[in-house]
Parts: structure tokens; sequence; C-alpha cells
């Protein structure tokens, strides 16, 4: 099992300080501020003037930038990757066309152990520091992420994906099988440095009755591990859902009956859900996962922000590679303020910078760790250049009006080219 690389001892960024301390909104802003990092946390943030106490120190000039917490991306596959933008089905076809013969091909570990590292590269370049991600149904392959992961110092949190049926014999394992691989495979991981273990079936569709019982069994005996699944993201998914589950009141009521709905649970899509469901996502305190782009790209319906925000429901967004189609939380941000646009809802890109640092921790139940620029927490960082290509430098020659056009700007016009550099850590490890 690889050794978490070591931080150097201190130093500092200088910078504009963006980080949600508030419980709303409201951000904390350092217009020229400082963070120092030593042994990979935070260790102070301010006015500048604080590096008056910090004589020496090396000091990182991030002036003319935002420095804030690292973004949190709470539902992908990484598995998936050589199937993004794949043409022209939805979910179910898709499924079976791209996504299960690319998931047979990380049986090897070779092959798994590339993906890996591109996948965890690839969120670094974007500013992703954190992630929540789907493996495949072979446990080599989720040793091959936790390792990447674990190596280059990233908050994972993943497990194997748990099929018993509906799917090819080569991505089929059974409900004792699947239990006793993840158990191997938490009692490894979960815990270990900055790991953590998500029970994953995938959905009611690839998984049978024995195998949802079998999954509960293991949320009781290890109820400090995260459970990850899919819901109602398909007209077509929840019928066939349902019919497997003729006796289940619903698609949610299917995972509910069998004790899989708890505070840890993220429930990707959430899209086509009735009121009594919401509800009961709501008293459970489970996640609804927003994915715009996958929600975009499949044609899968768009997800009622405003609606699951009056139900009481907690929320997260994701980029939901390789259904989603973007690295980048940014892009991410931008393809969801579209989807809200065109129900007549506002979000402010606030609001969204929000979700993709403090709100993602919140709903992961680690925002004492990660997820904002304070003393004592991990120092996950991105610093994002509003100037970073011509197309915004053009637009950020016409002077903002404030930080919350800055921020819209980089919302809705960055990229990965906006992020000047990324830390895990304390570690520099993606410069642009």
């Amino acid at each position: 099992m690889p050794a978490e690389p070591t931080p150097p001892d201190s130093y500092a960024l200088r910078g504009c300080i963006v980080s949600f301390d508030a419980e709303d909104d409201t951000p904390t802003v350092f217009d020229d501020g400082a963070v120092v990092v030593s042994r990979g946390r935070i260790a102070a943030v301010g006015p500048a003037a604080l590096l008056d106490a910090h004589p020496g120190i090396e000091t990182l000039d991030h002036r003319g930038r935002l420095i804030l917490p690292g973004f949190i991306d709470t539902h992908a596959h990484y598995v998936q990757t050589q199937v993004i933008g794949s043409y022209g089905k939805q979910l179910l076809d898709w499924l079976g066309g791209y996504v299960f013969p690319e998931e047979a091909r990380a049986a090897d570990p070779a092959h798994a152990a590339t993906l890996a590292g591109f996948f965890l590269d690839e969120l670094l370049r974007n500013g992703t520091t954190s992630v929540c991600a789907y493996s495949s149904v072979h446990a080599a392959a989720a040793d091959a992420l936790f390792a990447a992961a674990a190596s280059r110092g990233m908050r994972l949190i993943s497990g194997k994906t748990m099929m018993d049926r509906n799917a090819p014999p080569e991505l089929c394992d059974t409900a004792q099988t699947g239990a006793a691989e993840s158990v191997a495979l938490l009692s490894r991981w979960h815990g270990q440095g900055r790991a953590g273990y998500a029970i994953t079936p995938r959905f009611a569709i690839t998984s049978t009755p024995a195998q949802l019982e079998a999954s509960a069994a293991l949320v009781r005996a290890h109820p400090e591990c995260w459970v990850q699944t899919h819901l109602s993201e398909n007209h077509a998914e929840i019928a066939t859902a349902c019919g497997l589950y003729p006796e289940a009141r619903d698609y949610t009521d299917i995972y509910d009956r069998h004790g899989l709905l708890t505070e840890r649970t993220l429930l990707g899509h959430c899209i086509h859900l009735s009121d009594r469901e919401l509800d009961v996502i709501a008293r459970r305190r489970s996640v609804a996962v927003f994915c715009p782009t996958s929600n975009l790209f499949l044609g899968s319906g768009l997800f009622d922000l405003a609606r699951m925000r009056a139900a009481g429901v907690r929320l997260s967004l994701a980029t939901d590679i390789g259904g989603g189609t973007d690295y980048s939380m940014l892009r991410t941000a931008a393809e969801a303020y579209k989807i809200l646009q065109l129900q007549g809802q506002s979000w402010p890109a606030r609001a969204a910078f929000r979700l993709m640092t403090r709100g993602n921790a919140e709903a992961l139940g680690l925002a004492g760790e990660i997820g904002r620029i304070a003393p004592g927490l991990a120092a996950d960082l991105v610093v994002l250049d509003p100037r970073a290509t011509p197309a915004m430098a053009h637009r950020a020659d016409r002077p903002m009006r404030d930080l919350d056009e800055t921020l819209f700007m980089l919302m809705t016009m960055g990229d990965d080219r906006a992020v000047a550099e990324t830390i895990v850590g304390g570690r520099r490890v993606a410069r642009h």
C-alpha cells in the first residue's frame, strides 16, 4: 500500500482568498490575503499582513488570481474515461453499448492502473482535489484507484461496483462474492491515509434482492462507510427497476426497504422523483447528486434544484464522468446554471462555488476536514486565473463590478485553463 507523499514543511500563498465559512452563501474574502501552509494543513489565513509574522517564508505570489478550497466531485466513474463522448444513446442502451464493454477491460490490472492515473491527474489539472468514484466490478480495479490516489495524496471515496444480474457475465459477481470482496477492500483501504470506502451496488437493475440485502448488511456492519448508487435518472430505468421489484412503492422504496438510505448515501441523478420519494430521501438525510452534463448528454431530464431544497433534501454537484462530458467542476457548474435557467431558477455564482467546495464537503460529512480555507483543515487548494484565456482576458478588461461577477465569469467561461495551480495536502501537484 503506497504511502502518502510528504508535503513541504511550510510556505504561503498570496492572492484573493475566497472561502465559504458561513452557513449561507456569503464568502469570507481577503482581497489581498495570504494562506500559510504547514505540513499539509492550513496554519493561518487572513490579510497579507499576516506574512509579517512569518519572515522569510517562501511565498507563492498569486495576486490577480483567486485562491479557493479545492473542488470536490461527488460522483464519477473512473473506468469510463475512454468512452466519454460516445454518440447517440440514452441511458440503458448507452450502458449496454459502451459502458459495460469498457468496464470489462478493467479486469486487466495494468489497464486499470493506467486509467486510474489518467483520471486522477485530469481531475487535479481541473482543480479537483477530492472525489467519490465508482470502480468496476473487479476488486483489482478498485485497488488500482485507491493506490493511485494514495500516491498523489488525494482524498478518495470509492468502492468496487457490485452487479449480479442484467450485465455481461464477465461483469457479474454474486451477492456473496460482491460482499466478500467489498469487505476485503474496505479492510485494506478505509481510513488508510485519505481513503474512504463506499459500498457500491450500481443500481437496482443490476442487483438482485439478495445483493441489496448483502449491501445492507455491509452498511450495518460498517456504518462509517459511504453508500453510492443511482436513482431515477431515466424514465426507462425507473420502469425497469420498478418492474424488477414489484413489491416496492416506487424506485426510492427499493433502496429504502433494503436499508440503504442513510445520511452517508449518495444518490446519483434523482431527476424524476415523486413528492413521496423526496420526503423519504429528506427524512433519511441521504444526498441527491446533481450531474448536469450527463443528464443533458444522455437526454435524461432536468434536475429541479428548487424543489429539492423546498423538500429539505441534501444536495451535491458532480461531473459523472463518463456519462458526464467534462472533468471540470467549472464547466459542470456552468451546465447546471443553464439547466436551472430553463426552469426559471436563479443560481448565483457564489451558490455554485459554495456547493463545489464546502457544500460537497458537507454532503460527504467531511466539512471538518476539507471544503474551506481555515486553520487546521487540509491544505487542498485551487488557484483560479480570471485572465487565463484570450476571451477571459478580453472580458476582464472591462472592470468587474464585484467578486460575484468575477466568479460568474470564471464559472461560465472557465475550464482547465483557468486553473493556475492545484495543491493537495500541501503539495503543489498541478500547475499551468
